[in-house]
């Protein structure tokens, strides 16, 4: 197992890809480091399972991502995964629902990465990867605050990797298209109802209308790329975003 020895973070992995991401690095001997919302029981069975620890962190909130990431301790791997989504005209954008996915999807990246890297550069070796999408490289409207984040995540994983170029450290992004989640799945009916459609409708004409291959992208395929760039034959892939959408940005 390549990750024995080493340690991970993965933030919003009680759920989806963050959770498949954790299972993952936690298969190739990584000690695993949780973070995100969830069910008690159910992130208490996680728990048991990756033999990890879990931080419940705000990471809209500066100072409770130091605490944990004082807490858990320095770490080898550190993956940005958590994020959220608002959808409005820009013109009826709550300001506080702006601020919200900004402070998330955005600045939290920054202040665990910067909580990260002493110790990375310390030991000479370290991966930093953020989960971007191709909303990183395309944009829809009515998302204006997860479409200007995504975009700026790209730019400050390639600053980052900049800075770190000579240290043995990688700063990367993935950048996925839709995944199959639970998150997706639970739309589908709604969408149904409201628009009158079937459900390989909602899933063909709606969901997957910007994906050429009319397939979603799943939490392990995202995992096994994740993995990928861990590996010591990924260390000269940085500053880079890396797509798994199905052919979405190629258009």
């Amino acid at each position: 197992m390549f990750l024995s020895g080493k340690r991970a973070l993965i933030t919003g992995s009680t759920s989806g890809i963050g959770l498949a991401m954790a299972r993952a690095l936690h298969g190739e001997g990584a000690e695993v480091i949780l973070n995100g919302f969830g069910d008690e029981a159910e992130i208490a069975a996680l728990r048991d399972e990756l033999s990890a620890t879990h931080f419940g962190a705000d990471l809209t909130d500066a100072d409770a991502i130091a605490e944990m990431m004082s807490e858990a301790g320095p770490v080898d791997i550190l993956i940005n995964n958590a994020g959220m989504q608002h959808v409005a005209p820009v013109e009826e954008f709550p300001p506080e629902k702006w601020d919200q996915v900004i402070a998330l999807n955005l600045t939290a990246p920054f202040h665990t990465t910067r909580h990260a890297v002493p110790h990375m550069k310390k030991t000479g070796w370290g991966r930093l990867i953020n989960t971007a999408s191709a909303h990183s490289l395309t944009a829809s409207p009515f998302k204006s605050a997860y479409n200007a984040t995504k975009h700026g995540l790209v730019g400050f994983t390639k600053t980052v990797a900049l800075e770190l170029a000579q240290t043995g450290v990688t700063a990367n992004c993935i950048s996925p298209g839709y995944v199959w989640t639970t998150l997706i799945e639970n739309q589908i009916p709604d969408t149904m109802k409201a628009r009158g459609l079937t459900r390989d409708q909602v899933i063909n004409d709606v969901l997957l209308a910007k994906q050429p291959t009319k397939r979603f992208v799943q939490p392990h395929e995202v995992a096994a790329f994740a993995l990928f760039l861990c590996q010591e034959e990924a260390g000269n892939i940085t500053g880079s975003n890396q797509s798994i959408d199905g052919g979405w940005t190629a258009e």
